[in-house]
C-alpha cells in the first residue's frame, strides 16, 4: 500500500515488501486475476487504467479478490495504487492487517489536557507531507486562558507558498484528484467528515487551548458544524451540472447549446481566528466539491486545527497536493497567496481593510476571482411587541455568543423606547451572571479572549465609548486573573455618531440605542445608516412589521425573532463593505467554478 502522502512520487530508496511463501502464492493469484482481466501479459509495472481497463473492470477485479482470495477491497484501493506491484503488495499489507495501521509520518506535539491525549502537527503540510519552512522560522502558539506557549509553529515564507501553489497546480492538472469521477470525490470527503467526528473531542479541544474558545460550544458549533458541512458539500460533488439553452438556428442547419460548469483550478483561501476549523470547512469544502485543489492559510494566531485537519485528510484520502495548509502571518503568507499568479480564486474572511489590500493584490496579480467575507456592525431593532425574555436572551447570545469574536454579532442593539429600560434592566441581571472561566470546563459559559492584541483593543474601544459620553453599565474591563479574559460589557445612550455606534469591537460589548415608539421608517434608516451590511435582526410579533424590515434592511442575512441561526444549506455572505461572495448553501460553490458555453452545429 501506498501512503497517501507518497502517492505520485518515486521512492527510489523505499524498502521492498518482504513476503511469504503463502504471500507469494497470493501475487500469483492477483496475477492470474489481472491477465484474466485485462487480457495481457502482466508485467510489475503494469498499470490497471493505462491498459483501457474502465469502471465495470474494477468492479470485477474487486469482487474476483473476494471471491478467489477472501480478501476485502475498496475500489478505491486500486485508485491508490494503480500498477501491479503496488497493488499487490497493497493487498498483502491487507491481508495481514497492516493497512490499519498507516499513519502520517511526521513529528507530533502531544499534550494530555481535558482530561484526554491529544495531539497535532507542528510543521506545513505541502503536496501530503509535512515539512518545515524553508526559512526556519517559526511562530508560537499560545494558550489565552493561561498565556502559556503551547508549541512552535513553522512559518511559510513566499517560497513555501510557491512550492504549495505548484503542488496544488499538479495536482489539478495531472493528478489523481481531476480524473476522478465526482461521486469518488464524494466518497473521500464523506470519509473526511466521518473521521473528523471520530476525532470531534480532539479537535474541540485543541480548538479551545488554542482559540479559546468555551469547550462544550467548540464540540458543538466549532466542530460540529464542521463535520455538517463537509457532509453537506460530499453530497454536492455528483449534482453540480449545466444547462441546455435554445439558440437560433443557422439553417438549414441546427445548433445545440450547453454550458458545463468546471472548477477554476487552484484556489487560495486566508482564514480568521475566531472559528478556526470552520471557517476552514465553510471555505474548503464548497471548494473541493467543485473539484479545486487548495493552499489555505489558518490565522497566525490559531493555527493548530488547521494541521490536524490535514493530518485527517491524508487518512481520508486526499491525493498529495489537493490540500496544502501553511500557517504563517498576513503580511508574508497571505500576501503571497494573493498575489501568486497561479492561483485562480481567493477566498478570504477577515476585516474590510485587510480585505482591501487583498482585493487590489488579486488584482494586480492576475485579476483572479474574489469572495469577501469582511467585518460588520449588524444591526438587531427590538420593538416593543416582542416576546421580551426571548428577545434579552437573543440579544445578549448576539452579543456575547463566543465570547463576542462573531462576525455577524449584533454589533448595535437598537430598542423602542416604551420597553429600553427593562430591556436594560434584564439584559444586565443576565450578562452579570455569565460564568466566566476555564473553557475546558464544562459551566464555564465565556472564555478568554483569542489574543493579546486584540483583548487590548477592546480595552481601548471601551475607554473611547466612555471618553465619548456613553454610560457603561457593566464590564468593560479585564478580568483580574491569567489569561485574556475581558467582562462582557454593556453600554447605554449611545448615539449615532460615537465611535462605538460606527465600529466594530469583534468583541463582548453590547451597544444599546434607543428609539421612539412607532417610528418604524427611521430606525430602518439608522439601521442601514453603516458602510457594513453582513447580518441584521429584528424582533416583533407583527410579521407585516418583520418582512417590512427584512425587505428595507441592507444586509446579507435578517434574523426574525432568532438571531446566530446559521445553517450549512443557507447561503451566508454581506453586502456593501462586509464583503461578497457566499459561503455555504449551493451558492457557494459558484464562488469556485466557472461557467463554459458550448455551442455546436449539425
Amino acid at each position: 500500500m501506498i501512503p497517501a502522502a507518497k502517492y505520485g512520487k518515486m521512492n527510489r530508496n523505499r524498502e521492498s515488501l518482504q513476503v511469504t511463501e503463502n504471500e507469494k502464492k497470493i501475487f500469483n493469484a492477483l496475477k492470474l486475476i489481472w491477465e484474466g482481466i485485462l487480457n495481457i501479459r502482466v508485467q510489475q509495472n503494469t498499470d490497471f487504467f493505462a491498459t483501457g481497463a474502465g469502471s465495470m473492470d474494477v468492479v470485477r477485479l474487486v469482487e474476483e479478490i473476494k471471491d478467489n482470495l477472501k480478501i476485502t477491497i475498496m475500489n478505491e484501493d486500486l485508485f491508490m495504487a494503480t500498477t501491479f506491484k503496488e497493488f499487490g503488495e497493497m493487498v498483502i499489507l491487507k491481508s495481514r492487517g497492516d493497512i490499519a495501521k498507516k499513519e502520517v509520518k511526521h513529528a507530533y506535539i502531544k499534550l494530555y489536557v481535558n482530561n484526554m491525549d491529544v495531539s497535532f502537527p507542528h510543521q506545513l503540510f505541502i503536496n501530503g507531507e509535512f515539512v518545515d519552512s524553508e526559512s526556519g522560522a517559526v511562530l508560537e502558539s499560545v494558550n489565552p486562558s493561561d498565556e502559556s506557549v503551547i508549541c512552535q509553529v513553522q512559518q511559510a515564507s513566499a517560497a513555501d507558498v510557491h512550492k504549495a501553489v505548484q503542488a496544488a497546480k499538479m495536482a489539478f492538472e495531472n493528478g489523481e484528484w481531476s480524473k476522478m469521477n465526482a461521486r469518488d470525490r464524494g466518497l473521500i470527503m464523506y470519509r473526511l467528515a466521518d473521521l473528523l467526528e471520530e476525532h470531534k473531542e480532539e479537535l474541540a479541544t485543541i480548538e479551545s487551548i488554542d482559540s479559546g474558545a468555551v469547550y462544550t460550544l467548540a464540540l458543538k458549533t466549532h466542530i460540529g458544524m464542521s463535520i455538517e458541512t463537509w457532509r453537506y458539500f460530499a453530497g454536492w460533488c455528483d449534482k453540480i451540472h449545466g444547462s441546455t439553452i435554445p439558440i437560433n438556428h443557422a439553417r438549414p442547419n441546427r445548433n445545440l447549446t450547453f454550458t458545463k460548469k468546471e472548477p477554476v483550478g487552484v484556489c487560495g483561501l486566508v482564514i480568521p481566528w475566531n472559528y478556526p476549523l470552520m471557517m476552514l470547512s465553510w471555505k474548503m469544502a464548497p471548494c473541493l466539491a467543485a473539484g479545486n485543489t487548495v493552499v489555505m492559510k489558518p490565522a497566525q494566531v490559531s493555527p493548530l486545527t488547521a494541521l490536524k485537519f490535514a493530518e485527517l485528510s491524508v487518512k481520508a484520502g486526499f491525493p498529495p497536493g489537493v490540500i496544502n495548509i501553511l500557517p504563517g502571518s498576513g503580511s508574508e503568507t497571505g500576501s503571497a497567496i494573493a498575489s501568486h499568479p497561479d492561483i485562480r480564486k481567493l477566498g478570504f474572511t477577515g476585516s474590510t481593510g485587510v480585505g482591501q489590500v487583498i482585493m487590489r493584490s488579486c488584482a494586480d496579480s492576475n485579476l483572479k476571482k474574489v469572495s469577501l467575507e469582511l467585518g460588520g456592525k449588524s444591526p438587531l431593532i427590538i420593538f416593543d411587541d416582542c416576546d421580551l425574555d426571548r428577545a434579552v436572551r437573543m440579544g445578549k447570545n448576539g452579543v456575547f455568543f463566543n465570547k463576542g469574536e462573531n462576525c455577524i454579532a449584533a454589533g448595535r442593539l437598537f430598542v423602542e423606547s416604551s420597553i429600553h429600560d427593562e430591556f436594560v434592566k434584564r439584559v444586565i441581571e443576565r450578562t452579570r451572571k455569565l460564568v466566566i472561566g476555564d473553557p475546558l470546563k464544562r459551566n464555564t459559559q465565556h472564555g478568554p479572549q483569542n489574543h493579546k492584541e486584540h483583548l487590548e483593543k477592546l480595552m481601548e474601544f471601551c475607554a473611547i465609548g466612555v471618553k465619548e459620553g456613553a454610560k457603561l453599565e457593566c464590564g468593560g474591563k479585564r478580568v483580574d486573573r491569567a489569561g485574556y479574559f475581558f467582562e462582557p460589557t454593556v453600554f447605554t445612550n449611545v448615539e449615532d455618531d460615537m465611535y462605538i455606534a460606527r465600529e466594530e469591537s469583534f468583541g463582548p460589548i453590547m451597544v444599546i440605542s434607543k428609539f421612539p415608539s412607532g417610528d418604524m421608517d427611521a430606525v430602518i434608516r439608522r439601521a442601514n445608516n453603516t458602510e457594513f451590511g453582513l447580518a441584521s435582526g429584528v424582533f416583533t410579533q407583527d410579521i407585516n412589521r418583520a418582512l417590512h424590515v427584512a425587505e428595507k434592511i441592507d444586509a446579507g442575512t435578517v434574523f426574525v425573532n432568532t438571531y446566530n441561526k446559521t445553517d450549512v444549506a443557507a447561503p451566508f455572505g454581506g453586502f456593501k463593505q462586509s464583503g461578497f461572495g457566499k459561503d455555504l448553501g449551493e451558492e457557494a460553490l459558484n464562488e469556485y467554478m466557472k461557467i463554459k458555453c458550448v455551442t455546436l452545429e449539425y
